[in-house]
């Protein structure tokens, strides 16, 4: 049953994944993949120090792919001055990502990191008010409907 995955815990874990993510708002998405760039990060400091160079590469190279196939990929292109610095964050961070991985330096990888945490927030309690909104939003059309 399992043969596929070969652990049944990590079998268990991504189908938690797919199910979070197919239930999840756009804005919750935006979320998931901070919190997946700030883990690889935390990964690839953690394979620095250990010195496993192979796997802090993957893991450098997994949130570069984030940064740019996830969160600069889904900017809107009409979204003004917040697109634009966003976009340029996200290729600043690309490259201290490249320089630390480079020098083995965790400090950069960490300053990466505190960057990601911040906007993280910004995006949290967008997601906050957006659900806040969407539940009164859905309150009101239910008394309309009674």
């Amino acid at each position: 049953m399992f043969a596929a995955h070969g652990n049944p815990a990590r079998a268990y874990a991504g189908v938690a994944v797919e199910t979070s993510v197919a239930a999840a708002a756009p804005v919750d998405l935006v979320v998931m993949l901070y919190e997946g760039a700030m883990d690889g990060i935390t990964k690839a400091i953690g394979h620095m120090r250990e010195r496993n160079f192979e796997a802090k590469g993957k893991q450098v190279t997994r949130v570069i792919r984030i940064l740019e196939e996830g969160l600069r990929a889904s900017l809107d292109p009409r979204g003004g001055e917040v697109s634009n610095n966003l976009r340029d964050l996200y290729d600043y961070m690309a490259m201290r990502l490249l320089q630390g991985s480079v020098k083995n330096d965790p400090a950069i990888l960490v300053e990466v990191r505190n960057l990601l945490q911040d906007v993280k927030g910004a995006w949290e309690e967008l997601a906050r008010t957006t659900h806040a909104n969407a539940v009164q939003a859905h309150a009101a059309a239910a008394r309309l409907a009674a």
